[in-house]
């Protein structure tokens, strides 16, 4: 084919000749309509034969140069949409035609995607996704309907309709990277979505009629949770032969990498032998659906002619059409349970109909995934049933073992994912049967905590462990205010329903109010240097105006919250818990630099209360100065029974819940596609991405960038997360 892909050779019977042909055609200047058997020939070919990276480059180019004549990407994406209603209506399909649906999936995403990621209008011109007015065929096909809705239309349909199974596997795998590819135009807008945003494929996937819905969500969602391997006996020589690529080759390059990665792995057998390329990406493509907004300007809005303040005054104006997949993922029932409405009526329409048992299990076993952090948030947050499902469950330690292994390795995580799981932790304690049921499991050991052993823990205790030693992890840089507040709000919704916590878990209740006392009062030293330095007019000051104030400020609510957490274990569940008053009456000292500061001395009138009651019963006990730890927790235990909460000030038991803020889209659209771009392969161009930062880091240059996330937090500029209420 040379360097001209559109001037091939004719006269060669050899396959690599009639390739090189064939796509060279497609990609020219010659506009073949879409009825000539041209397409049926480019479909039909073999898929083992290989091109190197740069000939797919080249091919892309050219088709970007004559598409705007040719209208071939408008015309292979048609004949990809009638190649899967073929396979559908047709029960029968040879293999045949799913070898041809799967060239013309590949072929049209490999070229979409060139043009997308290259495109020079918002507008993303260079589609064309329309066929020229002189197309006469036009209307058999499409009929009134766009053309995007009716490609999307029939990826869905297969997608939801067609079993996963032996041959299909490898085409199911390859329309939903198609799906990716089409939706990652959003990878062009920025963070806060506009009306002008153009999503064409994502918005087909919106306006689709709401069983199809119903059905896609269901299958993306049976897919994660079965997890289908790929199929060995596969007729496809891309899998059969382990190596082979197809019509365009799985090269990497940058025209292809994202499609085709996948396929390198299908038959490999790696560490990551349980991942399945199918799960992956239907939770990729179900996390992007059920995440986007459309956004639509209200009659509130402001011209298009006025200043850039005038983006903010369009985002308060703006308003979204609702999200038919999210919605599908918030009313998911139960297959084992019939779903009733709050006035006892049965649920009308269709509804997504999971088996919640193996959805758990399936969420438990995968949360060291991103994705899969981010859908049970999901869940958790939109769907009161799977909560509820989740609440009841005995073997909460399914999820929960699993969530604290990763907080208790925050340091290999990401920024975001931390506040996830948080947010997952949070969202569950706000049921007062979850705080009691965590206590009552009983761990026989903790292989992976590695800080000391720890032998008979029950969940509970190892929760509020974690939580602890996660803001203990923070505290040193105090770079991020909102996940040292959450894990002390878990904590505050735990604490009246805490039952024998650990030795160890005490203990570090009690250092956790001696750490922030110490950077209080190290905050207090730096504040009045300043006002010093101030008032002799010194040059010298090394920290902004306001810092230190701000910095004592933050550490003083942070304190009250700790001690309110110490009140409502001493108020509410002091006879169940004798290790914490020994832990307590063990560093009685660290308290009493607050006694009289005016924000803490009503709730250190409560320890001191109780310290005076236990102090007193081990006195009148104590026989010689040899006490040993036994004597005095058991002086304890005995003296709990007959603990009656004389002389305690009650106080409002705190109850913390979450709830997300205005504007959810602005963190969680461009999350979702920084996790599909960093699992799945996808190598968009960073210099064109507008949803986020680029570039993509690695993890060591994540975590600089997380570094450097906090520090704009700390100056001022918050997360776009979540906020709780304590209402």
């Amino acid at each position: 084919m040379g360097a001209v892909p559109s001037t091939p050779r004719r006269t060669s019977s050899r396959p690599q000749d009639t390739a090189e042909y064939l796509i060279g055609t497609f990609v020219g200047e010659e506009s073949f309509p879409i009825s000539s058997d041209f397409w049926q020939k480019l479909l039909e070919l073999p898929l083992s034969l290989q091109w190197p990276t740069h000939r797919v480059q080249q091919a892309c180019e050219l088709l970007a140069t004559n598409n705007y004549k040719t209208r071939h990407l408008a015309k292979i994406l048609i004949h990809m949409a009638l190649c899967l209603q073929e396979c559908m209506t047709n029960s029968g399909a040879s293999s045949l035609n799913y070898e041809k649906a799967i060239n013309a999936v590949h072929i049209s995403s490999v070229f979409l995607k060139h043009l997308i990621e290259n495109a020079k209008s918002d507008r993303i011109e260079e589609l064309y996704l329309s066929l020229n007015d002189g197309e006469s065929a036009s209307k058999d096909f499409l009929g009134d309907q766009k053309l995007e809705d009716f490609v999307i239309h029939s990826v869905l349909g297969f997608i939801g309709s067609v079993n996963t199974s032996d041959g299909k596997y490898l085409l199911h795998v390859e329309l939903l990277n198609f799906m990716l590819i089409s939706m990652s135009t959003q990878l062009l807008s920025g963070p806060s979505p506009r009306p002008k945003d153009f999503n064409p494929f994502i918005d087909a996937a919106m306006s689709q009629d709401r069983a199809l819905v119903i059905v896609v969500m269901r299958k993306l969602l049976l897919n994660y949770i079965s997890r289908p391997n790929v199929p060995l006996n596969s007729s496809y020589p891309v899998v059969a032969g382990g190596n082979q690529s197809g019509v365009l080759q799985r090269v990497g390059s940058a025209a292809a990498n994202f499609v085709l990665m996948p396929f390198n792995n299908l038959v490999s057998s790696t560490a990551q032998g349980s991942r399945s390329p199918l799960a992956d990406c239907s939770l990729h493509v179900l996390l992007v659906l059920i995440h986007y907004r459309k956004c639509i300007v209200s009659n509130g809005s402001v011209a298009s002619g006025d200043s850039i303040s005038s983006d903010s005054l369009l985002k308060e104006n703006s308003t979204f059409y609702d999200n038919p997949y999210c919605k599908a993922l918030e009313n998911a029932s139960d297959v084992e349970f019939d779903r009733v409405d709050t006035d006892g009526n049965a649920h009308n329409g269709p509804l997504v109909r999971l088996p919640f048992a193996l959805l758990f299990d399936t969420l438990g076993m995968c949360l060291a995934d991103e994705g899969s952090v981010l859908l049970l948030y999901s869940l958790l947050q939109g769907n009161p049933d799977f909560l509820e499902y989740v609440l009841v469950r005995t073997d909460l330690d399914t999820l929960l073992m699993p969530i604290l292994e990763a907080l208790y390795n925050a340091s290999t995580r990401s920024s975001n994912q931390i506040y996830m799981l948080l947010i997952i932790l949070l969202i569950l304690s706000q049921d007062s049967s979850f705080n009691a049921s965590i206590h009552k499991l009983i761990l026989p050991a903790v292989p992976w905590y590695k800080d000391r052993l720890l032998h008979q823990t029950s969940l509970g205790s190892l929760m509020v462990i974690i939580l602890i030693r996660t803001v203990q992890f923070n505290l040193s840089k105090l770079r991020d205010v909102y996940l040292h507040t959450t894990c002390l709000a878990t904590l505050a919704n735990m604490a009246p329903h805490v039952h024998r916590l650990s030795s160890y878990a005490s203990q570090r209740l009690v250092s956790l109010f001696d750490m922030l006392s110490r950077k209080y009062n190290r905050s207090a030293e730096l504040r009045d240097i300043k006002v010093d330095n101030v008032k002799t007019n010194s040059t010298e000051v090394n920290f902004p105006t306001d810092d230190a104030s701000t910095e004592m400020h933050i550490y003083t609510d942070f304190l009250r919250l700790v001690l309110e957490i110490l009140n409502a274990i001493l108020s509410y569940a002091l006879p169940r818990n004798p290790e914490f008053v020994y832990a307590i009456m063990h560093r009685q000292e660290v308290f009493q630099p607050f006694k009289n500061h005016p924000r803490f001395n009503e709730l250190l009138e409560n320890i001191y209360t109780v310290l005076d009651f236990f102090n007193s019963r081990i006195d009148a006990q104590r026989r010689d100065g040899d006490w040993s730890v036994e004597k005095v927790l058991q002086v304890i235990i005995n003296n709990c029974r007959s603990w009656r909460g004389e002389g305690l000030k009650m106080f409002t038991q705190l109850r913390f819940t979450y709830e997300q803020e205005s504007h959810p889209e602005e963190f969680f659209i461009p999350y979702v596609w920084q996790l599909v771009l960093s699992t799945c392969g996808f190598n968009f161009d960073a210099g064109v991405i507008n949803l986020f930062p680029a570039n993509l880091p690695s993890e060591k240059e994540d975590d600089e960038a997380t570094t450097q996330d906090d520090d704009k937090q700390q100056k001022g500029e918050p997360h776009k997360l979540a906020i709780y209420i304590d209402p």
